[in-house]
């Protein structure tokens, strides 16, 4: 049986003669912020005071010993490094294994018999990649630092909502493989299911050693009771399991997640009581289409799972630290959970960051999360030459086989903006004919999908229309990225269209007031303030920012607290403005999937969960308008000149509802109301138009209209906030322990006037306190009650000092 002997201690690192003690997995900044030689770079302008880290070499070293590697139970010994971050020589007592260049493969060394001075030595990212780009020639980039010349987490050299923090280091896990006979290489599972009956077609690749050359193998696997067996004479063989009465496993929202144990072992057929290694993962049974057909409206975009069209509702995720190392099982966990709270079911995995590592897609199969995974090209034109080329094919073919078990994993994609780039950022006329990526989205990585994983389908890049003949982004045709309404206009626009499929659009807000005061520490907060400044990494974020808030509200002057707040309304609302407007046009448009999810240290961004895990108000209004039923107010459409009220169901089951529309004064009087008996069929929308005698009169500043149903509330003001005649906001609130949790406390919010988007700011309380909902607006005479976990002691004063309301102008 093949012996396994992890490599984690004993490691030091060193640079020019100074040498430290190292932790693997690591990297460099984790062995220098644990040795106290560098400050915390998420903290203030720290990220300055770091960042010679990483433009030089390091050096890490340990002993191989005999005990570890002789040849005493066992005929060969393979040094095996999961990851290398990423240009590096590997040594053995000065005798050179390899080189390497790429963060996204694994890399494996025979060391049998091999003792000594065990030494891995690393290239500043920045060297590597200048020496790329003098091979290759220059190519042009949408930000100015060189990630494109060199195969390493795109986002460590910084981006619009993260730090330049480059690292280098073993970030994965290093072990020595101890084995005889032969060991099993590759597996690649081709999981398929035709009605009830699911099929596991296992190819299996073995390597040899020198004795076991010839040597008849015998590969026996199972799946769910279902058993086959097969010889393998040279190295490969293929077993195929039949498995009757399988249960499929569906996104969340649509059914059960059922995993199967999947093992496979290999014999030495001469000895088949003794097995010389073994593979398991957990497969699912289901099927998956992406229906990319003409229709009247241009060319769709639509998931198929199981024969069921599916509205996704996502979330884009970028790696969760920029020091990746640092990213636990128990982290992707609680991340990946606060989506499927927010009734989110895909997550994309984004292309300037990581093929994740194997518990992120464990815990998405588990949870129901649909995954469309980037190869990883973003926002650059890359050369195709040597030796990237190489890299390339490589990084794909050992990704590709690594996560097709999952059946999470629902698309492959090949770039991230890189085919609009080309078309629209200027990019065509600098390269003046030279390669650009183009060859490795149409060409080279569909080959690799359709060779090794033909169960999924495969798209060339986000956004796409599926030809040269359509704009890369055209709304009509494929898959949409909408920024130029957090760039330039107002969030109201995101109503001008409906796209096929949103893949990103989003809108900026800082973090939690208790993460900033931690990355900020002494700092006098202001929305210009030195850190909160050097913590906004967009284009003219802070701009930006000042102009959503200025287009509703008055924007506060010298008041960072109110600032803080309408910056988090502002970015709730527009992103429920898009997904409710998109969500109204199923089947038309077929997805929203939201940038962003979180982020990777604390910022000003997109996030609806921030760089210390704390969640945005967006978060819980995900929650709501990501739920399966969806109640929403539309300004007009098709059916009316007016307001339109929108039923969403996406249940399996029909909804059938008496929505309550009132007309409702400014001062609290009840102007008009009706009733409204309504059945949405199961998957599908229902469009009415709201009766004229309860739609506030156009341009109206003291009426506006609320709609009703079990529990959900849609709102239309026929003016923007500044324009509207609001009370002065009256609520009275009482605070209650909850009885046999004394850290948990019931916050009690009665309504004397209308109240807009009202938000407890839980952490104001207590840095790790937390609510259980965002915002909400109550009616005169309404109550809410809003709970708090880790607000043990607080009193009514406490709270009402953490919670905010819209104002009258």
């Amino acid at each position: 049986m093949k012996d396994v002997t992890p490599l984690t201690e004993g490691w030091s690192l060193s640079h020019d003669g100074a040498s430290l003690d190292a932790a693997v997995p690591g990297c460099v900044h984790t062995d220098l912020l644990a040795a106290g030689i560098i400050p915390d770079p998420y903290i203030g302008l720290n990220e300055h005071e770091v960042a010679w880290v990483g433009r030089r070499s390091w050096t890490y070293t340990r002993e191989l010993h005999p005990a570890e590697t002789a040849q005493q139970a066992h005929e060969c010994t393979d040094l095996v490094f999961d990851g290398l971050d990423t240009s590096a020589h590997v040594h053995v007592a000065g005798e050179t294994l390899g080189r390497t260049r790429n963060m996204h493969r694994s890399y494996r060394f025979d060391v049998t018999g091999r003792t000594g001075e065990l030494r891995a030595e690393f290239a500043s990212a920045y060297d590597e990649a200048t020496a790329v780009r003098e091979s290759t020639g220059t190519r042009p980039n949408a930000y100015p630092e060189p990630f494109q010349y060199i195969r390493k987490m795109a986002c460590s050299f910084g981006w619009d909502w993260g730090p330049t923090v480059v690292t280098a280091g073993m970030w994965r896990p290093v072990r020595l493989e101890h084995w005889s006979t032969a060991r099993i290489a590759r597996v690649r599972p081709l999981v398929t299911v035709e009605g009830t009956t699911g099929r596991v077609e296992l190819h299996v690749e073995v390597e040899r050693t020198r004795q076991g050359a010839g040597r008849p193998l015998v590969a026996h696997a199972s799946v769910a009771g279902a058993t086959a067996r097969a010889t393998i004479d040279g190295d490969r063989g293929v077993l195929v399991l039949d498995v009757p009465d399988v249960a499929l496993w569906w996104p969340r929202g649509y059914g059960e997640q059922p995993l199967y144990d999947l093992a496979l072992t290999i014999f030495d057929e001469s000895v088949p009581d003794r097995a010389l290694d073994t593979w398991e993962r957990r497969v699912g049974f289901r099927t998956v289409e992406l229906d990319r057909g003409a229709d009247a409206h241009g060319t769709g975009f639509t998931f198929v799972v199981n024969g069921v069209r599916v509205f996704v509702r996502g979330v884009n995720w970028i790696p969760d630290d920029v020091l990746p190392s640092r990213i636990s099982p128990e982290r992707y966990r609680t991340r990946l959970r606060q989506a499927a709270e927010a009734n989110i079911d895909l997550v994309r995995v984004w292309g300037g960051g990581l093929y994740e590592d194997d518990a992120f897609y464990d815990t998405c199969d588990e949870l129901g999360l649909m995954v469309w995974q980037d190869f990883l090209f973003a926002c650059s034109a890359y050369p195709e030459e040597q030796p990237l080329r190489g890299e390339v094919e490589a990084e794909a073919r050992e990704n590709v086989v690594r996560l097709m078990p999952h059946p999470s994993l629902v698309l492959w994609n090949g770039n991230n903006e890189n085919l609009w780039g080309f078309r629209d950022w200027d990019w065509e006329p600098e390269l003046a004919g030279d390669s650009w990526g183009e060859g490795y989205y149409l060409g080279l990585l569909p080959r690799v999908v359709a060779e090794l994983d033909p169960t999924r389908p495969y798209t060339a890049g986000s956004p796409w229309s599926g030809s040269w003949d359509h704009h890369p982004n055209d709304p009509d045709h494929g898959t949409h990225h909408s920024w130029e309404v957090w760039n330039r206009q107002d969030y109201t626009e995101y109503r001008a269209n409906v796209p096929r499929f949103v893949a990103e659009f989003g809108w900026q807000a800082p973090p939690a007031m208790a993460t900033l005061r931690r990355a900020l520490p002494g700092e006098t907060l202001a929305p210009d303030s030195p850190g909160m400044l050097h913590h906004q990494k967009a284009g003219d974020g802070n701009g930006k920012l000042n102009r959503g808030v200025a287009r509703h509200f008055d924007l506060p002057e010298g008041d960072f607290d109110r600032w803080h707040y309408l910056t988090q309304v502002v970015q709730a609302r527009a992103v429920a403005t898009g997904i409710e407007h998109w969500r109204a046009h199923w089947p038309r448009c077929a997805g929203t999937v939201v940038w962003q999810l979180n982020d990777c240290w604390p910022v000003s961004s997109w996030s609806a969960v921030d760089g210390d895990g704390r969640l945005k108000p967006l978060h819980h209004e995900l929650r709501r308008v990501y739920a399966d039923r969806l109640l929403t107010l539309q300004p007009d459409g098709e059916e009316s000149s007016g307001p339109v009220l929108a039923l969403v169901n996406q249940s399996a089951e029909p909804w059938t509802t008496a929505v309550a529309l009132r007309l409702m004064r400014a001062d609290g009087s009840l102007a008009a109301r009706t009733r409204l008996e309504l059945t949405a069929a199961p998957r599908t929308v229902l469009r009415v138009p709201v009766p004229q005698d309860v739609v506030p009169a156009t341009g109206s500043a003291e009426e506006y209209l609320a709609a009703d149903a079990e529990g959900l509330r849609a709102l239309h003001f026929a003016v923007r906030d500044r324009e509207f005649a609001y009370p002065e906001p009256r609520f009275g609130i009482s605070v209650e322990t909850v009885t046999g949790d004394r850290d948990t406390v019931d916050v009690v919010v009665t309504a004397q006037t209308l109240v807009r988007d009202l938000l407890l700011q839980a952490d104001r309380i207590a840095p790790d306190a937390r609510a259980d909902c965002g915002l909400v607006t109550l009616l005169p005479g309404e109550r809410t009650r809003i709970r708090v976990y880790g607000a043990a002691g607080a009193g009514a004063n406490t709270v009402r000092a953490a919670l905010f309301c819209v104002q009258p102008a």
